[in-house]
């Protein structure tokens, strides 16, 4: 007859435990590892990174390498692209390699600036707003409703027009000018989308624990509320990029946004585009300059996207 063990047996005296630790190959791996594993996974993420990341290196450190000055105007004017000029050169008889690294350098300087100046805004007032409601929510709400009924792009354009850096016969730096009229459009969405996560986490269980705590309004927010809401804030910032490259070039295409001395890839468009014609590499150039930043910014905040949404739990490896 078949002899039983009882547990205290099995404790005590009874033949050890099968060792499983042979079998087990589950790798514990922390948030951050999952997140790049998601992103290196998404082809067109990473294609567009390496992309940004050459358009970032030759904006800022092609100038340097580059044989030929944009301060040189000597060269042949509306010269076709050459070995010597592999993007001609424009009616002053300057390279278009130099016009062009300088140009991109000058976008991409105020995308950056456009995207951090808007998210910090764009955060902290749609924070507040969501968990403190009340009158300051209905204030900076009703302010944002009434200011996204208007077309972003028309109150630029009138921010550009009555500044004093566009009144003619005045020249002088206003790049930096208008990097922070487009800040004061963009965080504007930034905060309606902070504004709905704050509303969703301010009733959590981790909030209610903070606030019976004693914690200020300005530690539980940003201690315990907005590090969980970095991914949309992360994603949001990334967009902001795409759409401040693309948003300068119109204004600047029209004579609203950047002006000589400064130039940008919108102002190299707008010089050149009664040479389409004749010489439309002048213009193209340029605009395909505007489209690869365009699509690289895209391609990455789709791919951190994908990588920051909690839903997706399963990671091969």
């Amino acid at each position: 007859m078949t002899e039983f063990l009882s547990p205290a047996a099995i404790g005590t005296g009874g033949p050890p435990a099968p060792d499983i630790s042979q079998f087990d190959t589950t790798e514990a791996r922390k948030q951050w590892q999952v997140v790049i594993r998601r992103f290196l996974r998404h082809r067109l993420a990473v294609g567009g990174m390496a992309m940004f990341v050459f358009l970032i290196l030759v904006a800022f450190v092609g100038g340097a390498l580059w044989k030929h000055s944009y301060k040189v105007l000597n060269f042949p004017r509306y010269s076709a692209p050459s070995g010597d000029h592999p993007f001609g050169t424009d009616g002053l008889g300057a390279d278009m390699v130099a016009q062009v690294i300088r140009g991109l350098r000058f976008s991409l300087q105020i995308a950056i600036i456009v995207a951090v100046v808007s998210t910090v805004i764009g955060v902290v007032l749609g924070a507040l707003a969501g968990y403190k409601r009340g009158w300051v929510d209905s204030v900076i709400t009703r302010f944002i409703d009434l200011v996204l009924v208007i077309p972003g792009l028309v109150i630029v354009v009138v921010m550009a027009r009555s500044s004093f850096t566009n009144v003619p016969g005045k020249s002088g730096s206003n790049w930096l000018i208008v990097a922070m009229y487009l800040s004061l459009v963009f965080w504007l969405s930034i905060a309606r989308v902070v504004r709905g996560m704050v509303l969703s986490l301010r009733e959590k269980e981790f909030v209610e624990a903070a606030r019976a705590m004693g914690g200020s309004t300005l530690r539980i927010v940003f201690k315990h509320i907005l590090p969980n809401t970095v991914d949309v804030i992360i994603v949001n910032a990334t967009l902001t990029v795409a759409l401040a490259v693309l948003t300068e070039a119109a204004i600047s295409f029209i004579g609203l946004g950047v002006r000589s001395p400064d130039t940008s890839l919108g102002l190299l468009i707008n010089q050149n585009r009664n040479e389409l014609n004749l010489h439309p590499w002048l213009f193209f150039i340029p605009f395909a300059f505007i489209v690869m930043v365009s699509l690289a910014v895209n391609f990455m905040g789709d791919g951190l996207r994908d990588a920051l949404d909690p839903r997706q739990r399963r990671v091969r490896a």
